[in-house]
């Protein structure tokens, strides 16, 4: 399966995005979806997810009541809603996802072993936060 990541730019405090993560020549409809994101020098950090089937998912304490996610697969795309946004979201965000298909993959995508359940990535969308 692959990911495409798009909808990142330049945008001010307090100001709002959405990033989509699209299904290029795959069906998305049976996948977890996860976000994650890098910001330079830092490690890559666990974002949000998203299970098949399901209209909303889990996002992490540090965007909790300011990032959503969801999914639309009539445009199998997963969105990432972003809002209130501050300068330390600056980074790349990336939409990755589980090719084998396996159950219950957004319980591990906190886990420091994400990376086994994620396996597939997407180039990556950079979100600049800035004045």
């Amino acid at each position: 399966v692959q990911l495409q990541a798009s909808g990142g730019g330049l945008v001010q405090p307090g100001g709002s995005l959405r990033l989509s993560c699209a299904g290029a020549g795959s069906r998305l409809d049976n996948y977890h979806i996860g976000w994650y994101r890098q910001a330079p020098g830092k490690e890559r950090q666990a974002v949000s997810c998203i299970s098949p089937r399901i209209s909303s998912g889990f996002v992490t304490d540090s965007v909790k009541g300011r990032f959503t996610i969801s999914r639309d697969d009539a445009a199998n795309t997963v969105y990432l809603e972003m809002s209130s946004l501050k300068p330390e979201d600056t980074a790349v965000y990336y939409c990755a996802t589980d090719h084998f298909q396996r159950a219950d993959v957004c319980r591990y995508y906190r886990s420091s072993s994400y990376r086994r359940y994620f396996t597939s990535w997407g180039q990556g969308t950079l979100v600049t936060v800035s004045s």
